[in-house]
């Protein structure tokens, strides 16, 4: 069957069938490189789908590519109603998920913790912002989220409205670090998972999920800054594209990316200043960098 990076069977177009066009061909084929030069002399441009999945490695971008659908779906080859399908289903699939792909509940004591909490104390610890009597402001990400303690509610702001946030990693991160924030402050000292007191956590399935990102970004450094930089993202002039992004006020992630090239394969290491495991513990450390991978792949729409 000959389908194309982009998803269509070839077979069953009629111009394939006559010979007046040939398919595309799986990113990683022959058949894409070909494609690619003979759109370049006839059309003077190849097509955005295909470059792009031949460029990251890509055979089809359903299949393999964490950032489908992404811009370059918008006008072809699939209908809106298609690609929004995709994009709820995909999301419906990944965000309430642990590390071992089992679903994620939010113990409904976090809540009670919570309420329990000294407003200003609490604010103090974690350099949030009180937004009522019981509300809270948390940074995430460049951006704030409502933390309702009265109802047990995330909510974000869309056209001046304050609307439910559905989306279970991100709640339970949230009351992980608002129940155990301390007053440690940033030590400026950056350590990676292996050099954390819980390191050994950080294996097999614990792995940091960081897959998406250098599949995404390893041969597109000025796109990584991009999306790093729509988050909050401050460059630190490291490695070949490297940026501290604010998960949480007191717990900064920082990555660091390596292009790839015919010599190396790209390659991207997280690190952390040495207090976060003063404020989260080693699962939610896992999880925050997947919350923090998954946004920067899906920029500038967030996950939550």
């Amino acid at each position: 069957m000959a389908t194309g990076a982009c998803g269509i069977n070839c077979d069953v177009c009629r111009l394939n069938v006559l010979g007046v066009c040939s398919s595309c061909g799986p990113g990683n084929s022959v058949e894409a490189r070909q494609k690619t030069a003979v759109q370049i002399q006839v059309l003077g441009a190849p097509c955005p789908i295909l470059e792009c999945a031949s460029s990251r490695g890509i055979d089809y971008c359903l299949r393999d590519c964490e950032a489908f659908p992404c811009e370059r779906f918008q006008a072809y080859p699939f209908s809106e109603g298609f690609i929004k399908m995709q994009e709820r289903r995909r999301k419906q699939a990944t965000q309430g998920l642990d590390p071992t792909k089992e679903r994620i509940q939010v113990p409904g004591h976090y809540w009670t913790d919570l309420e329990k909490k000294d407003l200003p104390t609490l604010c103090e610890h974690t350099l949030c912002t009180a937004y009522s009597s019981e509300d809270i402001l948390v940074p995430v990400l460049g951006g704030e989220i409502l933390v309702d303690r009265k109802n047990h509610a995330l909510r974000r702001k869309r056209k001046g409205e304050w609307e439910p946030v559905n989306h279970p990693l991100l709640e339970l991160l949230i009351l992980v670090y608002l129940n155990n924030a301390g007053p440690q402050l940033l030590t400026r000292d950056l350590v990676s998972v292996q050099e954390l007191k819980t390191g050994h956590f950080f294996q097999g399935p614990h792995e940091l999920n960081v897959g998406a990102v250098l599949q995404r970004f390893g041969r597109d450094p000025e796109g990584f800054r991009k999306a790093a930089e729509s988050l909050g993202g401050q460059d630190q002039g490291l490695a070949d594209a490297a940026y501290r992004i604010p998960g949480f006020p007191k717990v900064p992630l920082y990555y660091l990316l390596w292009e790839g090239d015919e010599e190396f394969e790209p390659r991207i290491s997280v690190l952390f200043d040495r207090s976060i495991e003063s404020h989260l513990s080693a699962d939610a450390i896992w999880g925050l960098v997947a919350l923090v991978s998954e946004a920067l792949v899906k920029t500038p729409d967030l996950p939550f």
